[in-house]
């Protein structure tokens, strides 16, 4: 198991916007209990949408989760979801997760993730070994997007084939950084 140092999100190293855009990460949440197979007990997703900054005076990630993912049932029920970053040797890994179903494939055991599972105020949440930053986030907001809302009409291109996403504005817990 690699060792990792906790330390405080104002900590983090590098551009967290080429991070989340360009390097993408897996957002990932796992239900109450022991089960460890990706799919059933967790599902993880590659992500290249999101932010992070301070809301509410905490240091907070917006994530955006489409419907139809698997991975958005498991968010919807905890209160709990990771964010794993990882180097660039974990390019493939990234894109298998973004285009694969956990309805259809374990993605862990099929890219050797290693799934670490920890346990927040008796709820589970889960991350992988091989990152080398983990955002373990509690949920503060969430809020379906309201294409009604749209200042931009431009941004509804994104949507012209898939579901809108909902929003998840969340403290930011603990992060963890590969020593």
């Amino acid at each position: 198991m690699n060792k990792f140092t906790q330390i405080s999100p104002y900590e983090m190293s590098g551009n967290t916007i080429e991070q989340i855009g360009r390097e993408w990460m897996l957002v990932s949440a796992a239900k109450s209990g022991n089960g460890v197979k990706c799919g059933i007990d967790y599902n993880t997703m590659t992500a290249s949408w999101g932010g992070v900054g301070v809301m509410w005076g905490k240091p907070v990630a917006f994530v955006f989760i489409r419907p139809e993912r698997h991975t958005y049932t498991f968010i919807e029920n905890s209160d709990y979801m990771t964010l794993s970053f990882f180097g660039a040797e974990q390019r493939e890994t990234l894109a298998f997760c973004g285009k694969t179903s956990g309805r259809d494939t374990d993605k862990a055991e099929k890219c050797s993730l290693t799934p670490v599972f920890t346990d927040i105020n008796g709820e589970r949440s889960v991350y992988f070994d091989e990152a080398k930053r983990v955002l373990t986030l509690r949920k503060m907001y969430a809020d379906p997007i309201d294409p009604a809302l749209f200042v931009d009409p431009s941004c509804m291109s994104f949507y012209e084939k898939d579901g809108l996403h909902k929003m998840y504005i969340c403290e930011i817990v603990s992060t963890l950084e590969r020593e």
